[in-house]
């Protein structure tokens, strides 16, 4: 991957408490030390991508998920004529707002998408068709470094957007049930037409858990392995990034970019 155009684009997934966020945020600030332009979309509904950046808790009370902009979505979709009914436009004008509801520290940005409110699946509303808009202006049309913080699942991806993904990384733990993750979202990136997935596996302790992420992984998909660290318990606790904890994570994190980069 040529890192010259600033225009990589990484799609980070994994369930909850894997340590995806970690991987993301301590990505976003090595691209950033290297001089990238970057810019982080948290789309997990238990957001918590901003303290990982570095970003205070005050400096995130002013981060304003898009899923909750209702009067900007009603005027972009135009919902508001006549109530949000089944007209609406499907291609709202999006270019603008990672600028203008982005926060930035230490040379990232960071968007929230949030989530959408529905009593079923495949909902298709004035906000879902906002954030699959925003999500493909950020992968398509930015010319960035885009790490996007995703849930387990590729709701907020679409079949064009996907293709424009240069990586999937699922992040797993050495487990059964984490390994099975990854199978999902291999099929799920599958159908997206994405060819470019790898794993990630974190929190591993030690011989056994390296030899068991092998034995499950395959050699071609594991981009790299990030060690278990007291240092990134730390920095949760102090509500620091892991980045400015330094430690075995920045090293282990530096050596999956340089991958990526390679």
């Amino acid at each position: 991957m040529n890192t010259e155009d600033n225009t990589i684009k990484i799609a980070i997934t994994g369930k909850g408490g894997v340590g995806k966020t970690t991987l993301a945020a301590v990505l976003a600030r090595l691209y950033a030390a290297d001089g990238h332009p970057v810019l982080c979309a948290d789309c997990d509904p238990d957001a918590n991508l901003g303290l990982a950046l570095g970003f205070t808790e005050p400096e995130l009370a002013e981060l304003i998920p898009i899923s909750q902009l209702t009067e900007l979505i009603a005027e972009r979709t135009g919902a508001d004529k006549g109530g949000w009914g089944v007209f609406f436009k499907i291609n709202p004008r999006v270019d603008d707002i990672p600028d203008r509801f982005a926060i930035e520290k230490n040379g990232v940005k960071l968007l929230a998408l949030g989530t959408v409110d529905s009593g079923g699946s495949g909902c298709v509303c004035p906000e879902s068709v906002m954030l699959k808009r925003v999500m493909s202006n950020l992968v398509i049309a930015r010319d960035e470094v885009v790490i996007l913080d995703m849930e387990a699942g590729l709701e907020h991806l679409g079949r064009g957007t996907a293709d424009f993904v240069d990586r999937f990384i699922v992040v797993v733990e050495p487990g059964a049930r984490s390994v099975q993750t990854y199978h999902q979202v291999e099929k799920l990136a599958a159908d997206l037409g994405v060819k470019h997935v790898s794993v990630v596996a974190s929190k591993v302790r030690g011989d056994e858990d390296e030899t068991f992420i092998r034995e499950h992984i395959p050699a071609d998909a594991l981009l790299g392995v990030i060690h278990w660290s007291d240092d990134i318990l730390a920095a949760d606790r102090r509500a620091i990034s892991p980045y400015d904890v330094g430690g075995t994570v920045l090293d282990d994190v530096r050596a999956i970019k340089n991958r990526l980069d390679a």
